[in-house]
């Protein structure tokens, strides 16, 4: 475990699986509703999906509501619902206007805030999503989004908590270094398209909580969106085993779910994978 030798008490948390939209005061409005059901119903943090507060493909239209993370008011009501009802929210990605970029581009932005309403973490994904699928659907992250360098952890409720990003899940070289980095939970909201979730959602989500020996939680897009998108749903809380604790299937709303960290210690000891460890030579031709 991390920071001490106790085993930490179980923990309860909240998933908010959401139909984001171009409004972003109302999805705000959203997010304050789950928080303050969480905080009442007992969970400690509230977890919410990749560009929970705008999901709009239109980038000219989207362009009105993306600032500097200082200057944007719908994150400020955030941080007053946080410090109003006592409960850390993670915020899976909201756009920014990225700090110190030439060609001003955004920024796909993971925020943790703590029950004082302070934004204690911050994650920009570090990879872009860039493919032409199948269904004739084309995504070029890269095209208005600065990819992200750092990799981040912070100390919070759920132990020490590992940030990605939807795409990210695909990179297993970041998930072995959270791993190294001792975390205890990894969170990776997303907005994942239908025909990709269908086929990789669960067996990925899956794989990373196991090769990591953590938990998992991924709060998800869900359905059909005003910009004419359709994300797959299926938020999930996964243990270290790789048994599914929480799915909630293809509609919008709030989960529960407890993490036992005595859980998390008996599976480390079963396979001590983290501590096993070696690196791997890199080949050469």
């Amino acid at each position: 475990m991390t920071g001490a030798d106790a085993v930490r008490a179980p923990v309860r948390i909240a998933v908010l699986q959401m139909t984001t939209g171009i409004d972003p005061a109302a999805n705000a409005a959203t997010i304050i509703s789950a928080a303050e059901r969480a905080a009442g119903e007992g969970a400690a943090m509230l977890f919410t999906p990749e560009m929970a507060l705008l999901l709009d493909r239109d980038r000219a239209r989207a362009r009105d509501h993306i600032v500097p993370e200082a200057a944007n008011p719908v994150l400020a009501s955030l941080r007053a619902a946080a410090a109003r009802t006592g409960i850390w929210l993670h915020i899976g990605s909201l756009p920014v206007l990225a700090e110190n970029d030439a060609a001003a581009r955004f920024a796909n932005r993971t925020l943790v805030i703590d029950p004082h309403g302070t934004v204690v973490a911050r994650y920009d994904k570090i990879h872009m999503f860039d493919v032409d699928l199948p269904t004739g659907e084309s995504w070029r992250e890269s095209a208005a989004f600065r990819p992200g360098s750092a990799v981040v952890t912070i100390d919070c409720p759920v132990g020490r908590l590992g940030l990605a990003v939807c795409y990210d899940i695909r990179f297993p070289d970041l998930f072995a270094e959270l791993g190294r980095r001792g975390c205890d939970t990894i969170t990776i909201p997303a907005a994942f398209t239908a025909p990709t979730g269908r086929a990789h959602w669960h067996l990925l989500q899956r794989a990373r909580a196991v090769e990591a020996s953590t938990f998992v939680i991924a709060p998800a897009q869900t359905g059909h969106h005003a910009d004419g998108r359709t994300t797959y749903g299926h938020s999930l809380v996964i243990d270290p085993w790789g048994d599914v604790l929480l799915d909630l299937g293809d509609q919008p709303g709030l989960g529960f779910a407890t993490l036992d960290f005595a859980r998390l210690a008996d599976v480390r000891r079963q396979v001590p994978s983290l501590v096993n460890r070696r690196e791997i030579p890199r080949l050469t031709a």
